[in-house]
């Protein structure tokens, strides 16, 4: 049985990655360490609870005694470091706490690997010897794209928020750790994710929430900015791969090739909505729409070529944007509508 550490599993993206990894992986023990703050919620991971493969210790990755702890407790053979302050809202109102889980807690994990698993720079010791550390990053270490280009895993690195700066910093130590050290690395960096069990901050669940609500649906400056939508299994997907096949210090971008400006995607929400759940008065949802002051900072588009792990590792997107907004919207209802305990507020 090989145990492998999963930072942040409660997480939106973690806790999708969780169940598929481990039906997919039948010979791992997954160890899921998750500070629990707003963005984590162990409801997210109802469907692995008691399982026999799985275990869940709440505690923050900038504790470093506790890390090493949970390597020597459970002979941790691999890293796959999804937990982040992800929110870039709240990295302009309170930066402090992106600093220290992104780039301090990073550290942690990275170093305490380093020293669990290796007997000098380059030379790993024989149990430990495939052995990964699989950090999983953004496309908005990357900045900012005009009307046209995509973002490459050459493209050099311009971070435009507190955000994407710390996610920056912790992509280079990542990288210092394998050109350093001879660390077995690997790092993806992702498009705009969505699907079940995001955050509802975010901008898809925030649509779904203020529109059942009959609330105002909030789109930043006129609703021009563009994101590259990746479902959240495409990129759980890519993410086992990697980790299984990437070629170790290599970084590998993960993009949907689905380009849709947020005017777009509420509108689609709004239209979906109209068809399955109408509003009692017969009105469209779009009518909530509502112009807001745009971000301060705001990056106008992101897009990924996925050309690389996509040529490379044989990865591909199985949902284009139509196909998985569909089932994240009935995902939602369910959440909203069927189950009454969640409130909309």
């Amino acid at each position: 049985m090989t145990n492998i550490l999963v930072t942040g599993g409660a997480g939106f993206i973690g806790s999708n990655f969780v169940p598929y990894f481990l039906e997919a992986n039948t010979d791992v023990h997954l160890v899921n360490i998750d500070a629990l703050t707003y963005a984590g919620d162990l409801k997210n991971l109802q469907e692995v609870d008691g399982h026999d493969r799985y275990t869940f210790i709440e505690g923050d990755i900038c504790d470093r005694k506790l890390i090493e702890d949970i390597f020597q407790k459970y002979d941790i053979q691999g890293v796959i470091h999804f937990a982040a302050e992800s929110h870039v809202d709240n990295s302009i109102t309170n930066p402090d706490a992106f600093m220290q889980t992104n780039i301090l807690g990073t550290f942690n994990l990275i170093d305490v690997a380093k020293k669990y698993w290796m007997v000098s720079p380059g030379l790993y010791k024989e149990a430990y010897k495939h052995s990964r550390f699989h950090h999983v990053s953004t496309d908005e270490v990357y900045g900012t794209l005009g009307k046209e280009g995509l973002f490459m895993e050459t493209t050099p690195y311009a971070p435009n928020s507190p955000y994407s700066a710390s996610k920056a910093s912790s992509d280079f130590i990542v990288r210092s750790y394998h050109h350093t050290y001879g660390m077995n690395v690997v790092t993806t960096n992702c498009s705009n994710n969505y699907g079940p069990k995001q955050h509802d901050e975010k901008l898809i669940p925030t649509i779904i929430r203020k529109a059942l609500a009959g609330e105002p649906i909030p789109i930043y400056g006129d609703g021009s900015n563009i994101r590259d939508w990746l479902y959240v299994l495409d990129h759980c997907k890519g993410i086992a791969l990697a980790y299984e096949k990437g070629v170790s210090g290599e970084t590998y971008n993960i993009g949907g090739r689905n380009e849709r400006n947020n005017l777009y995607i509420a509108q689609t929400v709004c239209d979906l909505l109209d068809q399955k759940h109408p509003r009692p008065e017969g009105a469209s949802y779009k009518d909530l729409i509502t112009y807001v002051k745009d971000r301060a900072g705001h990056d106008f588009r992101y897009a990924i070529d996925a050309s690389k792990i996509e040529n490379d590792l044989g990865w591909e997107a199985d949902e284009n944007f139509e196909s998985g907004i569909d089932k994240t919207i009935d995902w939602y209802l369910n959440k909203f509508i069927n189950n009454k305990s969640e409130s909309l507020a």
